[in-house]
């Protein structure tokens, strides 16, 4: 029997406004190159300086990105808290306490194939949220028997946290990645369960800089331990850097995670 496949291109996370600008103008050609059927971006610095703002925000939206997810800088910028609470493609992590605004989740009808895309923050070396297990559990029950394929972009700093919680629910879930640590890993690989999993997708930044900051700012901030107002280099060769995940819609496993680095 032929597999019905469903494509997912997870995009790292996106450092400064110049990456954004040549991720807009990349996406299309990129979802035309990978046939991708959905395209899930981490956006929680894309905006000038780090954070996310609604003009930035509605930029990769209507570039071809269809979700945003986030992590620890979402509140930076001012006026997220309204625009995240009546925006469900931009989300924010789940394991925030209830009533913050916005949502750690969304069902995305994509292809006629409905997508549970969840997100939420590590707890190690990090801010002290809920259990991010548990956040996924519960994000899971409340939408049984609605979607087909899952997603879940952990955005934590330490990669046991990342691994463990890939572990914990291999088969349950299609696809998993880290983000946070800009770093792209070299495991991309389906996990025994059948969830395809990278511990980190990397960034969208330039190449010659420090986690897509200028290297001076990084260099003098740990050199003096004195404030350094960090900046984005301008004009740098530019990396996008993600996986690519191909699912099977009758099972929901994983079939292949392909990691990706081109430049853009």
């Amino acid at each position: 029997l032929k597999v019905a496949e469903y494509r997912i291109l997870a995009i790292g996370d996106i450092v400064g406004a110049e990456s954004t600008d040549r991720v807009c103008r990349a996406v299309g050609r990129l979802r035309n190159e990978y046939r991708a059927d959905l395209v899930i971006a981490n956006g929680e610095n894309a905006a000038r300086g780090n954070g996310l703002d609604r003009v930035t925000a509605e930029s990769l939206l209507s570039s071809g990105i269809d979700v945003l997810t986030s992590g620890n800088h979402i509140w930076q910028k001012h006026g997220m808290q309204d625009y995240i609470d009546g925006n469900r493609f931009v989300l924010r992590p789940a394991n925030y306490p209830s009533g913050t605004p916005g949502k750690g989740f969304v069902v995305y009808d994509s292809c006629g194939i409905r997508v549970l895309v969840m997100n939420v923050l590590g707890t190690v070396f990090m801010e002290p949220l809920a259990c991010p297990f548990e956040a996924v559990e519960k994000m899971l029950a409340e939408n049984a028997g609605e979607y087909c394929i899952s997603f879940l972009d952990i955005h934590a700093e330490a990669t046991s946290e990342k691994l463990a919680l890939a572990y914990y629910f291999d088969g349950r879930i299609s696809a998993v990645c880290g983000t946070h640590t800009h770093v792209q890993t070299s495991d991309a690989r389906v996990l025994p369960g059948g969830t395809g999993y990278i511990t980190d997708l990397g960034m969208c930044g330039a190449e010659n800089s420090v986690l897509g900051v200028k290297k001076e700012c990084v260099i003098e901030r740990l050199r003096t331990h004195m404030p350094v107002r960090f900046e984005n280099p301008e004009g740098e060769a530019t990396f996008l850097e993600g996986a690519l995940y191909t699912c099977d819609t009758a099972t929901g496993k994983a079939l292949s995670v392909e990691a990706i680095r081109c430049r853009i």
